[in-house]
């Protein structure tokens, strides 16, 4: 641990020290802003989205639209999109979720239902 020096003045004291700006010191003086460095984006976040440009987003976004609106008056809510790539097309695919039939209930079963 280092050690205090003494005999200092008030502004070799305070030397480097900022004071974070409050609503009570803002209301006084010209707000002080800290600059604050950019967050360096995950490269492979923008390799996945490199290509794919607000244009291209709106375009896909409103053919995924009429898709599931599509599917819906098919009767089709439960869903999942395939995406595959076959020469120069990139295909996505809405392939119905499956669904997980109960097996035959036995009317012969008890049931038990809590009590005593």
């Amino acid at each position: 641990m280092a050690k205090i020096q003494k005999n200092l003045s008030d502004s070799d004291m305070f030397k480097g020290w900022h004071e974070q700006p409050t609503f009570e010191t803002e209301i006084d003086d010209e707000p002080v802003r800290l600059s604050v460095k950019p967050a360096k984006k995950d490269s492979a976040a923008d390799i996945n989205s490199a290509y794919f440009t607000p244009e291209l987003q709106e375009s896909v976004g409103k053919a995924l639209l009429e898709l599931k609106l599509n599917l819906y008056k098919q009767g089709i809510v439960d869903y999942q999109i395939k995406v595959s790539c076959q020469d120069n097309q990139v295909m996505l695919t809405a392939v119905p979720a499956k669904v997980k039939t109960k097996p035959e209930s036995n009317g012969n079963r008890s049931v038990h239902r809590g009590g005593k």
